[in-house]
């Protein structure tokens, strides 16, 4: 447990007053449209740099050729298909990824759309692993003040340097006023929400906050899946004139790319209840995919008049053009009211561009303040996967099938929003008043849970996944073509207690979530990682935890006999053995057809089952569920005795096979580790508490048994004194060390077991690597470095070795704060704000990579594993049913017989080696 004296260090980010001056943010601040005091801040007028992307060496080339042409072949054999490979590294988009992302649209689930702090949307994540990363450049929001006779001001809400701007010079948006030039306008980011702040721009006389909101709240497992944002506009007219201000919404009838030229999309206006009103853009999306059907809207009343314009078009064909829209707003601020009654437009034709167009006008008086509401929505029902299994959306179960939902959900939103940001307030606040608690690290906190809404995210209506003992579907999917299971039961002497391996349920009763390992790795909940990132969910929505555990539990008793390639040695093997934890629950048909990823054979990895039983011991421990225990406990069983043959010698200790049989998938690895032996030790004690928490006591005897025997292996021999080595091999390179050694123990002591070793040997290795993996990178300014030699050089054995992960970081920040090291935690961790998040830094906000090497490139941007810095909050934080659980020692824990008590002492003494970091040390099992 970390103590109180939480310290502070270096630059902190810069507050909304050191941006925007106090003056403005007091005006701003009557309906909460001036920023917090901590957030995420930039000014429009910053550069977006163009990231740089890693290279191998010219050595790891030569040793992945085969590799790279194995994958080569299977990728041009899945785009034969149309299908997209799990990964693809030859395939590069042609607008290069740059620093200017922000905080994504929407809640989890429903599709994503993310917006990059200058305001342009980009990111269309609305099918199924596909991200067009380009953004419309049409859909902005736009201002227009007259004052007097003579004042004009007109203006796009986004600077005039936007890349893809001058690409689109020929469509009718370059003929708009793009006038901000965004030197006194500023970006602020504190996920789920953002304020841009226009300082005086366009109109010195006026200033204007736009506060972007969605529905992303904890624990509430309904309106967390609307796909619908907010944009509130709060007006204040420090001039002495009264001002006419008209704010426009223009979209275009786009998923992004080129799709809004393939033609047949349509558009329609619609009045709705309570003062909402907007219009409708029904988009036919190409290659059979479900449609989608976009709404923007504003909200009428008193003060605010909302017009509409349903159709207007980016080419000198169509019958009203960009330009003469934008000529109508200068010169009236709104729209004819008869275009409300214009109908369904035609169907656009292929190439062209169809837009719409919603405009709120009010006057503001002189030093008056005025806001202004609009929202968006997008409503894309069925959620189709390549190979043909379609499913509704989470959010239909609350708003129903209909593309025409979107009314709904926008009308909902706009009535709904402040209760919205009641409830964040009440699950921030807590967080940012913590006075104990670094600045950089509250705000990265909540920044980096955009990957929850970003990363790809599915959450589906559990109704359609019911399957009956026949593997028929008793309510079947949308379409035809949903893959029934082939699965097999196991054969395992374990009692199937409470357990189908064919059902397909939600006894969680929150349908079912997927999200992808990155935007570039496309496999769902790629359940190596998932082990870092897994704390943002247990904390936010633990029940989205368990029915993810609960679908890799079923998973462990499946088989799919289908036959497999495997790139790395290109040997053949079969999908999905019995026993061995999935990798991965899929690509283009998840939850049938499991393990997506094939560089290697994942049943032969060392660090997925004792994953799995961690994550189950956690997340029981942390919710005090027993029926959940009950479950999984099949599961759990057959995993660990699905490990037993990875014993080789009969030593209770597993040993790695000479290949990257581990998450660290480019890493060799030969005989005992410390990553995957640390995990093992780790899995065995969990599976004795939870043994005994289930009443299974003689199991629970003898794993701690297996525990004992193994764990005097494995420290005899890799401990050398003051840490583990990466391995037992004989090489040079097995000494080194590794960032991510006590994996193991960060989950043992996130759980509320008994340590795995000596408390002085814990930190005395988590020193080392603070010393070496952390300061010694740039003065650890970096993250941790995966691979540390002993004389303080980067590991190069690999790509990966010499790699700093950012969720690996956090993770051993977490372990650090669980043994009382504050400082070196907050040093590590902010490593990666400050190389990824702080205005000196790469530009990595809200797209964080998986890893960076020491020079700052990037590899795999908006990634999953980040997440792993909320396992630091639960450091901090942890829950109350780990907190509340008796402190009892290992073995009274495990349910262990006297007699077999002094057998595994008098074993263990025997066989641990003397020599300890801080001298001479005595093993002793009373933790």
């Amino acid at each position: 447990m970390p103590s109180g004296n939480l310290l502070s260090r270096r630059k902190r980010s810069w507050r909304a007053n050191e941006l925007v001056s106090r003056s403005t943010l007091q005006l701003l601040d009557f309906d909460d449209g001036s920023p917090p005091e901590h957030a995420w801040s930039r000014k429009l007028s910053s550069h977006a740099n163009r990231l740089k992307e890693f290279n191998v060496t010219f050595r790891e080339a030569i040793r992945m050729m085969k590799l790279g042409l194995r994958l080569w072949s299977y990728i041009r054999e899945e785009a034969s298909h149309g299908r997209k490979a799990p990964i693809d590294p030859f395939t590069r988009e042609s607008n290069r990824p740059s620093a200017s992302q922000g905080v994504p649209l929407g809640g989890m689930g429903s599709g994503s759309i993310s917006r990059g702090f200058r305001g342009e949307f980009k990111h269309w994540q609305i099918t199924p692993g596909y991200c067009e990363m380009s953004p419309v450049m049409a859909n902005q929001f736009s201002i227009f003040v007259t004052r007097g006779r003579n004042k004009k001001y007109a203006s796009v809400l986004a600077p005039g340097q936007l890349d893809g701007l001058q690409k689109s010079s020929d469509d009718g948006i370059s003929s708009w006023d793009w006038k901000l030039k965004g030197d006194h306008s500023t970006y602020h980011a504190l996920f789920p929400r953002a304020w841009t702040v226009y300082d005086g721009e366009p109109d010195p006389e006026l200033k204007v906050s736009c506060r972007q909101i969605s529905p992303f709240i904890p624990h509430n497992y309904e309106e967390s899946s609307l796909p619908t944002s907010v944009f509130v506009y709060t007006l204040v007219n420090t001039g002495k004139e009264r001002a006419k201000v008209s704010l426009l919404m223009t979209w275009a009838n786009s998923i992004g790319g080129l799709s809004h030229h393939t033609g047949g999309h349509v558009n329609e206006p619609f009045i709705g209840e309570n003062g909402v009103s907007g219009v409708l853009l029904h988009h036919k999306t190409a290659n059979n995919n479900p449609p989608v059907t976009f709404a923007i809207a504003a909200c009428e009343n008193q003060n605010v008049n909302v017009t509409v314009l349903p159709v207007f078009g980016l080419s000198g064909e169509s019958s009203v053009t960009a330009r003469e829209m934008w000529g109508t707003m200068v010169q009236d601020g709104s729209f004819d009211r008869d275009n409300f009654n214009a109908g369904v437009s035609m169907p656009s034709s292929l190439g062209d561009t169809v837009c719409a167009a919603v405009s709120a006008s009010t006057w503001v008086e002189p030093h008056g303040r005025c806001t202004v509401v609009f929202a968006l929505a997008w409503s894309a029902p069925k959620v189709k996967f390549k190979k043909g299994s379609t499913y509704y959306r989470r959010y239909t179960k609350f708003y129903g099938t209909s593309p025409r939902s979107a009314v709904n959900l926008v009308q909902d939103a706009l009535m709904k929003y402040k209760h919205w940001e009641e409830e964040i307030d009440k699950w921030q606040t807590p967080i940012l008043r913590d006075e104990r608690l670094p600045e950089w690290y509250k705000i990265t906190l909540f920044n980096e849970l955009y990957f929850l809404v970003a990363g790809g995210t599915i959450w589906i209506d559990s109704e359609y996944l019911v399957v009956d003992a026949d593997n028929k579907s008793n309510s079947s999917p949308i379409e035809d073509g949903d893959s029934p299971l082939n699965d097999s039961t196991c054969n395992s002497t374990v009692p199937q207690i409470g357990f189908d391996p064919h059902e397909i349920d939600d006894k969680e009763n929150v349908g079912k979530f997927l999200y992808l390992e990155g935007i570039e790795y496309f496999m769902w909940c790629t359940y190596d990682v998932h082990f870092y990132a897994s704390f943002a969910l247990l904390d936010l929505f633990p029940k989205i935890e368990l029915s993810i555990q609960r679908d890799f539990a079923r998973a462990v008793l499946r088989e799919d006999k289908s036959r497999v390639r495997f790139l790395a040695d290109g040997a053949w093997g079969i999908r999905k053995v019995i026993g061995a934890v999935a990798h991965d629950l899929g690509a283009h048909n998840p939850w049938h057809e499991l393990n997506a990823y094939n560089i290697h054979d994942t049943s032969r990895w060392k660090d997925l089952n004792p994953k799995f039983v961690l994550q189950i011991y956690r997340d029981f421990a942390a919710t005090g569920d027993m029926s959940f225990g009950k479950d999984v406990w099949p599961a759990v069983c057959t995993a660990m005795e699905y490990m037993e043959q990875f014993d080789r010698d009969g030593d209770g200790m597993i040993e790695n096979d000479g290949f990257p049989d581990q998450t660290y998938d480019a890493w060799t690895v030969q005989g005992v580790s410390a990553y995957c032996g640390c995990l093992w030790l780790a899995a065995l004690q969990a599976t004795a508490a939870l043994a005994r928490s289930l009443g299974h006591d003689d199991y629970a005897e003898r794993c701690m048994i297996r525990f004992a025997k193994a764990k005097s292996v494995f420290e005899a021999r890799l401990w050398n004194g003051s840490y583990f080595n990466y391995d037992s091999g004989t090489s040079y390179k097995s000494r080194s060390i590794q960032a991510d050694q006590l994996a193991g123990q960060w989950y043992t002591a996130s759980s509320g077991l008994p340590p795995l070793f000596e408390e002085d040997r814990i930190k005395c290795t988590l020193q080392k690597i603070f010393d070496y993996n952390v300061m010694r990178v740039k003065g650890g300014r970096m993250g941790a470095v995966n691979g540390m030699h002993p004389n303080g050089k980067v590991d190069e054995t690999c790509m990966q070795s010499r790699e700093i992960w950012t969720g690996v970081t956090y993770s051993l920040a977490a372990t650090m704060l669980l043994h009382g090291m504050e400082h070196q935690a907050f040093t590590t961790a902010e490593g990666i704000y400050i190389a990824g998040w702080s205005e000196e830094g790469y530009g990595y906000w809200f797209q964080t990579p998986e890893a960076w090497t020491v020079d700052g490139h990037y590899r795999s941007l908006i990634y999953m594993r980040p997440l792993a810095i909320w396992g630091m909050q639960q450091a901090l934080s942890p829950p109350m049913s780990i907190l509340k659980a008796p402190k009892v020692n290992a073995m009274d824990r495990a349910h262990i017989s006297p007699g077999t008590f002094q057998f595994l002492q008098d074993s263990v003494r025997k066989m641990t080696p003397k020599n300890g970091c801080f001298g001479n040390t005595v093993f002793n099992w009373d933790c």
